[in-house]
């Protein structure tokens, strides 16, 4: 899944009380959380072009390099905050992953900064049958993988056949009810369907798009993270654990005039203070996840620009209802009280201050969200944005009916880098007046997703970047057969309303479905949903062309240093 740590915190808002915090380093400061009610507060600084950015708040999401402006050739240079987990497509679940498939792996589809679906590896969007049945989607012709294979319908049906059947994948459900590929000539793919899926062209303007060569698929099969083979601008080059990822120009790539870089390295460095300053210093010309303190300070800075899009996805807590067999397994129920029974679920949700995380720890940077729905989406409705309001009393009230005695204590694994920690501990705080001892056991980010998936875990912090289609931040999650359905929950009431939206043509009806699952949801609470991160970048005005959309991809294949 794309999955990823916390937005980086405003260290400035800390109090000088020290806790102590189970699995973490001692004498760590906590959040002195003040206020409940908030509106984002953007910071102001300049584009790329010199042009002011709005104190309200407005999207700056980077403009397209000018050729004539941008010197051929260099390493570019990118500063990320987590190291991305596999480099395959279908088994992929980092939103870093993302970054890297960008330059070596297209996707049949794309999206605009205005997040509109368009054509990439396709020419046009699909032409759907009258039934919804059938998609048939033309190809571009001449295009070439980077071992100097050649791109085809055939290569395509292999790809999405490796979605829906490699063992792990992450795809298969986001893919839907395909019931074959078929490949009546070269340049044209026919997807068919055993039932209407509304969402699989936003699916495959993501990794279930992505086309992988067949003759690299036959060679390492389950292993093809490790010499992963696409079409891109770039291709896989090196790389080493923990620390970097290097991709370099592929002569072969259709539109090789386009891209001006010779080289793109991702360095991996957690800690956000020190991408800021190799941002700074210029060892680094792209920086991920500014923090909610580094950002006003570095548009500020005459040598970076800072590019800022609202996230469509969210940040939250997910509870171990029922994955003890690992994801993807036989569901198995749990023996825990927050696990056996929503109310304490429910109790854990009111305990928890939106208002004041956002407020207090990020500066108004980050914005409440109660639910997958973004607001931003044209699916989005009231009952999507309803919001359950802070009530620890009621909290209480719900473990003791629930017959739990106070404090109950829950474990929380979560990244361990220091934002991730601050987060943690302001939730161990917060949550502690409602009842709960939350312990935090802090692990490295690419073991985190591996211990969320074998279901070794009671709580978990982690988020998701978001995706257009709210299916795709929904179905995986929390239905039953949800390939990154890591919480193990299950309701018949839930899989109906997904399913009937996802096969629904018309708009109004998906719109009022979706809010009918986040009702249900928010009964159920197996995802806890806290805020919606702003997509936050650093950028050197040494450099054009970077850009990051609401998706939360930083966009570098096409970018280059200027004259």
């Amino acid at each position: 899944m794309t999955r990823r740590p916390p937005f980086l915190l405003n260290r400035s808002s800390w109090s000088k009380r020290r806790h102590p915090v189970a699995g973490a380093v001692a004498g760590v400061i906590v959040l002195a959380l003040a206020g409940t009610a908030c509106s984002p507060v953007e910071p102001a600084g300049s584009d790329s072009s010199g042009a002011s950015q709005s104190a309200t708040g407005q999207d700056v999401f980077g403009e397209p390099a000018d050729a004539a402006q941008v010197k051929q050739g260099g390493t570019l240079t990118v500063a990320l905050s987590a190291d991305p987990d596999k480099l395959d497509p279908t088994l992929s679940r980092s939103l870093y992953s993302r970054y890297v498939f960008h330059t070596m792996c297209e996707k049949l589809y794309d999206l605009g900064p205005d997040a509109k679906i368009v054509p990439q590896l396709a020419t046009a969007l699909p032409t759907i049958s009258a039934d919804g049945l059938s998609l048939t989607i033309p190809l571009k012709k001449g295009v070439k993988f980077a071992d100097g294979g050649t791109l085809d319908s055939n290569a395509v049906k292999i790809s999405i056949n490796r979605g829906l059947t490699l063992a792990g994948s992450g795809r298969k459900s986001e893919l839907g009810p395909i019931s074959s590929v078929e490949t009546p000539d070269p340049n044209t793919v026919v997807i068919k369907l055993s039932k209407p899926f509304a969402p699989l062209t936003a699916a495959l303007a993501d990794r279930a798009g992505m086309v992988l060569s067949p003759a690299a698929v036959a060679k390492l099969g389950a292993n093809f993270s490790t010499a992963p083979v696409c079409v891109g601008p770039f291709k896989f080059a090196s790389r080493v654990a923990q620390n970097s990822i290097k991709v370099v120009k592929d002569p072969l790539y259709y539109d090789a005039a386009k891209v001006h870089l010779d080289a793109i390295e991702y360095r991996i460095i957690t800690d956000s203070s020190i991408r800021s300053a190799n941002l700074k210093s210029g060892d680094a010309q792209v920086a991920d996840s500014l923090s909610s303190q580094d950002a006003p300070e570095l548009q500020k800075d005459s040598t970076v620009t800072v590019l800022q899009s609202q996230s469509l996805g969210y940040q939250g807590l997910t509870i171990n209802v029922a994955n003890a067999n690992g994801v993807g397994n036989p569901l198995k129920q749990l023996d825990t009280p927050i696990a056996k029974d929503p109310r304490v679920r429910q109790a854990l949700d009111l305990s928890i201050d939106r208002a004041a995380l956002v407020k207090s720890i990020f500066n108004g940077l980050n914005t409440v969200a109660c639910s997958p729905v973004s607001p931003k989406s044209e699916f989005t409705s009231d009952a999507a944005q309803v919001c359950p309001a802070h009530d620890p009393a009621k909290a209480k009230q719900l473990l003791a009916d629930a017959g739990v005695s106070t404090p109950y204590k829950v474990t929380m694994i979560t990244s361990n880098n220091p934002d991730s920690l601050r987060l943690a501990q302001a939730l161990q705080a917060m949550v502690k007046d409602g009842g709960f001892d939350l312990v935090i056991k802090p692990v490295e980010y690419a073991a985190l997703l591996d211990q969320q998936d074998r279901g070794d875990f009671e709580l978990l912090q982690l988020g998701w970047s978001g995706r257009v289609d709210p299916d795709a931040n929904i179905y995986n999650f929390v239905g039953t057969t949800g390939s990154q359905n890591v919480a193990g929950y299950s309701s018949p009431d839930v899989d109906k309303l997904l399913t009937d939206a996802r096969q629904a043509t018309d708009k109004a009806q998906r719109i009022k479905l979706y809010g009918d699952v986040v009702t249900k949801l928010q009964q159920d609470d197996p995802l806890i949903y806290m805020y919606r991160q702003r997509n936050l970048t650093g950028v050197s005005k040494k450099l054009l062309g970077i850009q990051v959309y609401p998706d939360g991809v930083i966009r570098t294949a096409f970018a280059g240093f200027a004259k």
